[in-house]
């Protein structure tokens, strides 16, 4: 996963690109509104399309090639040729699924070290952040 953080600011990478707006999608409820939808629908108008918030419990599907693919940290705009995705900073990742969604685009024959950055201040989910949840969970019994 190191090999994906950046070494570059984005202002070196688009520096023509970031004097022009930048729009935000957001959910005004829990989920499930089409986001990911609409992110595909406007990538082409786009330079950089980023993911700042959220875990791998968000999910969007997408059909690439009548193969159905459906990513859960990764933004949908590796799909779309000539556009940087960046993982900001208030994503969390689980490096167990994160390598799956990686090894599932990469079958499509995208190198995700080209289209993508991942902030160095991006969350991490370990096995021990779960293992620690799951007792706290237990230690509460029938009564939370």
């Amino acid at each position: 996963m190191r090999d994906f953080f950046c070494k570059y600011q984005l202002q070196n990478i688009f520096a023509s690109q970031l004097s022009i707006m930048v729009d935000a999608l957001l959910g005004l409820q829990w989920g499930d509104e089409g986001k990911g939808k609409v992110v595909d629908f406007l990538a082409n108008d786009y330079a950089i399309i980023a993911r700042f918030q959220g875990g791998p419990n968000a999910g969007h599907t997408l059909y690439i090639n009548h193969k159905k693919v459906v990513l859960h940290t990764i933004p949908s705009g590796v799909f779309h040729p000539n556009l940087m995705n960046v993982i900001g900073n208030g994503v969390v990742i689980d490096p167990v699924s994160f390598q799956k969604e990686c090894e599932e685009i990469e079958s499509h024959g995208i190198d995700l070290k080209k289209v993508m950055i991942i902030s160095e201040r991006a969350h991490l989910i370990l096995p021990t952040h779960k293992a620690l949840d799951k007792a706290s969970e237990l230690s509460k019994g029938k009564i939370k």
